[in-house]
């Protein structure tokens, strides 16, 4: 699908409407990531800040490739830390 849209002031910046088609279209939700790209404006979806993240660390944990460090408690962790 192909629009023509208008550039509005919003602020001191500026911003275009985005026809609810085209936002259901591209899978497009609150948040957005942009990028230019050969003159172009690119807009996807915003990948989660963690997105992943419980994942590859019980995958990394799997593996036991001695990049995670061991746990070891300390006197801190018994006196003064409330469990």
């Amino acid at each position: 699908m192909r629009v023509a849209a208008r550039l509005v002031q919003i602020g001191n910046s500026r911003g275009i409407r985005i026809p609810k088609p085209l936002i259901e279209e591209a899978g497009l939700s609150d948040e957005v990531e942009l990028e230019v790209q050969s003159g172009t404006i690119v807009v996807r979806p915003a990948a989660g800040t963690r997105s992943g993240w419980a994942e590859a660390a019980e995958r990394l944990a799997g593996e036991q490739s001695g990049l995670l460090d061991e746990v070891t408690a300390t006197r801190f962790d018994d006196d003064e830390w409330a469990w």
